[in-house]
């Protein structure tokens, strides 16, 4: 469902599996490079290997706040790219008004991992697939 223009902000705790969940619709988005966490270089891009739009992966966990994420020049790339946000939450949400807003948990007893997923904004304001993922529209 993924295109070009939309941006996913991911939230969770260490081990949730926000970069497995990236490296999964890196995959399904068919970019080149391994989608690893961009922890220490805080964003990557990856580019498509056929038609699709390029993967920007940023790591928002170290940045101490939206001055930090506009440096990053992320509204350049916003609209032709699919955007990932690990650790977004507060942060990313001005990127665009329209938004996947996953929010994934994990129970420490069993480590079954949940993802609560929320599409904000006109994009996803009628994504009946929402419903599908157990997400809403807002």
């Amino acid at each position: 469902m993924l295109r070009a223009g939309d941006l996913v902000v991911l939230t969770g705790t260490l081990g949730a599996g926000k970069t497995t969940l990236t490296q999964g619709l890196g995959e399904a988005l068919g970019v080149r490079g391994a989608v690893t966490s961009p922890t220490f270089v805080i964003a990557r891009v990856h580019p498509p290997t056929a038609g699709g739009p390029p993967l920007v992966h940023v790591d928002a966990y170290r940045l101490a706040g939206t001055l930090e994420l506009d440096d990053l020049d992320l509204d350049a790339t916003v609209d032709e790219s699919v955007t990932v946000v690990e650790w977004g939450e507060g942060l990313a949400e001005g990127l665009a008004e329209d938004r996947l807003e996953v929010v994934l948990d994990v129970d420490p007893a069993t480590e079954v991992r949940t993802a609560t997923v929320t599409g904000v904004g006109l994009r996803w304001a009628d994504a009946a697939a929402l419903e599908v993922l157990g997400g809403a529209p807002c």
